[in-house]
């Protein structure tokens, strides 16, 4: 009898441990309902049936082309020059583990999710190269984690967001050939880790805020072909760690702000030249090149 007890019991230890091994198999790579209903959620507003490489929706999210996870949370979506058409959807906000969001290079249309401000980990937002309208959402401030927001070649209107002087983080802001109207916002001065500014081909009006000078970490500066007007300020002097500048095409009143600057470390140098009669000892004139900002393509290790 106690055998048989025995017997009994171990037989019921077993079979738990087989389903426990069998339940915890299933469950990697496998994410929140919340996760993987936001996924499909892009997938099916995207049309996902016609991506270059497209997902399996029967298959685990694990192995979902372009999606990473970490401790089965969704943290990061790449879906680089992938035929993604179609608008991003609103539920995009909720996955909030996500760290990197790359739609760079596709046929998206319609406006940027106002949800995305809720992306609190978010470092690299990539639209650039697509056909995204509207603004960019005001409270844009909230992400506080990114790095890298790059959303040239849109027709993105209206002005840039004062708020984007809270994301002290932000290395890379590039907002270039969009329809962008309004003035440069005096707060882009306080991003003190900022290495990339492209403001080129949009219809920002106004003076160039002296606050940018305090860019001490600026290497490229893009504001040509905009309706900017006054003087080049002269704080941009301080800016010693600059490679490229592009400031032509605009309607400045005076340019007696560069004849302080050290142009010999330059790489690119373009602004007016027929307009300019100072006298710029330390530039080198071989330095010169279009504003091209609207065509880069540097997915290098495809983000």
């Amino acid at each position: 009898m106690k055998l048989e007890k025995t017997y009994k019991r171990l037989h019921v230890l077993v079979l738990t441990i087989i389903y426990f091994s069998v339940f915890s198999m299933k469950m990697v790579g496998q994410v929140s309902e919340v996760e993987k209903e936001a996924l499909i959620a892009l997938y099916k507003q995207t049309n996902g049936e016609n991506w270059m490489n497209s997902w399996n929706l029967n298959e685990p999210v694990s192995k979902w082309y372009g999606v990473k996870l970490n401790n089965n949370k969704v943290v990061e979506i790449n879906l680089f020059r992938n035929n993604v058409e179609g608008s991003i959807p609103e539920s995009i906000g909720k996955l909030s583990h996500l760290t990197h969001l790359n739609l760079a290079f596709n046929a998206i249309t319609g406006l940027l999710p106002k949800n995305m401000v809720d992306l609190s980990e978010l470092k690299v937002f990539r639209v650039e190269m697509n056909r995204i309208k509207g603004g960019i959402p005001q409270a844009i401030g909230k992400m506080k984690s990114l790095e890298e927001f790059t959303a040239f070649n849109n027709f993105l209107t209206g002005p840039i967001p004062e708020s984007f002087g809270s994301i002290q983080n932000l290395r890379i802001l590039n907002l270039s050939s969009n329809n962008l109207k309004g003035e440069i916002p005096n707060s882009i001065g306080r991003l003190s880790k900022l290495e990339t500014l492209g403001l080129f081909e949009n219809a920002l009006q106004g003076s160039i805020p002296t606050e940018i000078g305090g860019l001490l970490n600026l290497k490229e500066l893009v504001l040509a072909n905009n309706q900017l007007g006054g003087d080049i300020p002269q704080e941009f002097a301080q800016l010693t760690s600059l490679k490229v500048l592009q400031i032509q095409n605009n309607k400045f009143d005076s340019f007696q702000g560069l004849e302080l600057m050290n142009t010999e470390a330059f790489a690119a140098f373009d602004y007016d030249k027929e307009y300019l009669e100072i006298d710029l000892k330390n530039i080198n004139k071989t330095k010169t090149r279009m504003a091209d900002t609207k065509f880069e393509d540097d997915d290098n290790d495809n983000r």
